[in-house]
């Protein structure tokens, strides 16, 4: 009897140890899904790119945003308990994406879009808090904002969300399809499309009324993204916008420069090809609005005259004409296309000088899409040249760049 009374205490112990592995077999399981899922979160709202410096560790902060009155930077979100995130609990970290306010009752500027990242709900923002903390902690102190009074008091902000804050989760719609209000989410939500495309107002607020009717950031210009034929994206096909998505450009509309290189490389190639297609089938669907910067005709654009003594035309057949060709209809590869862009169209030339002082190779793109700097090569009042005329022989515009222009531009920090 011992004996049997031993095998079946062996065997209880058996089946206990196998049920308490397969319970923690299905809460590692369910960890791994939790991680996941918060990883592709923090793609769709872009974390990333606001959060890791050029050389600095992923998610350490230290980004400046420049600002009229000073510059804010971006702070450190690793799990790092002393400099970045790691003590915080699941109460502060969603009271800061939905409410803007973080530990200890720390008010955060709307440069932190938390007034998009409120349309999410508090599991798919735990999502994202379980990913950052899954990654290795940094040690890095955050850097001090420079702003200037009364813009460096944080208690002026509970006013401000009193003002412009809902704090509301997204509803979906039920007039509308399942992708379309995907689409919608993901806009207006995590992706905050309209924190950089919609103008603001004196207040800093987003100007509801024009709606992803585009604004300027950084020194470049966010185009107007609202369905628009002219001014915004409403001659796009859908096929077209998923293209732009997930390559970074798209054939007859050019490529992604500057802040929204980044939001394709980190961001929105990184989503599904059912997401992308939600996004451009619903801002297909926007307002349309006739603000902004308008795409240019290409209608007599062969039968203009060049030139040929002028310094911009110059540095034009030196220096781009090989790849753009003076009918700007580009050699090998469609990102060389000049006719129709809206950069040429600017009289303001923010995007061109953008490319010209920057260049342009991201996403590891191959040679034939790549485009140099010029920042080194050619001074100010040659580049100021070459944008004069590139703007006159491919745009409607008139604009002329003055070289004190390109001397300002220069002074612009391109993260």
């Amino acid at each position: 009897m011992n004996t049997l009374k031993n095998i079946l205490v062996l065997l209880g112990l058996s089946l206990v140890s196998g049920g308490a592995m397969a319970a923690g077999t299905d809460t590692q399981a369910s960890a791994d899904a939790l991680v996941k899922k918060g990883a592709y979160l923090a793609k769709a709202a872009d974390c990333v790119a606001c959060h890791t410096t050029k050389k600095g560790k992923p998610f350490a902060g230290g980004v400046e945003f420049e600002l009229p009155f000073g510059s804010l930077f971006s702070p450190n979100i690793t799990p790092d308990v002393d400099t970045g995130i790691g003590a915080w609990t699941d109460d502060e970290f969603v009271s800061a994406l939905q409410e803007g306010v973080g530990r200890d009752g720390k008010h955060y500027y709307p440069a932190f879009p938390y007034t998009s990242y409120s349309l999410m709900p508090r599991d798919e923002i735990l999502a994202i808090k379980a990913y950052l903390f899954s990654l290795p902690a940094v040690k890095q102190a955050p850097i001090e904002n420079t702003l200037s009074f009364p813009f460096n008091q944080r208690w002026g902000m509970f006013f401000w969300n009193a003002l412009f804050l809902d704090n509301q989760r997204y509803e979906p719609d039920s007039k509308q399809s399942a992708e379309w209000n995907r689409g919608a989410y993901l806009v207006q939500g995590p992706g905050h499309c309209g924190e950089c495309h919609t103008p603001r107002t004196i207040f800093q607020s987003l100007d509801k009324d024009q709606a992803l009717a585009g604004a300027p950031i950084q020194g470049w210009q966010a185009y107007n993204i609202s369905a628009d034929p002219l001014y915004g994206i409403g001659a796009w096909s859908v096929e077209d916008l998923t293209h732009y998505m997930a390559k970074g450009y798209a054939s007859g509309h050019g490529f992604a420069g500057g802040p929204m290189a980044s939001v394709v490389e980190h961001s929105l190639s990184q989503l599904t090809p059912q997401d992308q297609k939600a996004i451009a089938v619903y801002l297909k669907s926007t307002p349309a609005h006739s603000s902004g910067i308008a795409r240019a005709t290409t209608d007599d654009l062969s039968a203009r005259a060049v030139v040929v003594d002028d310094l911009g035309s110059k540095i034009f057949a030196e220096a781009c004409a090989a790849c753009h060709r003076w009918d700007g209809e580009g050699n090998q590869s469609p990102t060389a296309k000049l006719a129709g862009l809206k950069t040429v169209n600017d009289p303001a030339a923010a995007n061109l000088l953008g490319v010209l002082l920057n260049g342009h190779s991201n996403m590891g793109s191959p040679v034939d899409q790549r485009m140099p700097n010029f920042a080194k090569g050619y001074n100010d009042q040659e580049l100021a040249a070459v944008s004069s005329f590139v703007l006159k022989h491919f745009g409607q515009s008139g604009g002329v760049v003055t070289p004190e222009a390109v001397a300002e531009r220069r002074k612009v920090k391109s993260h």
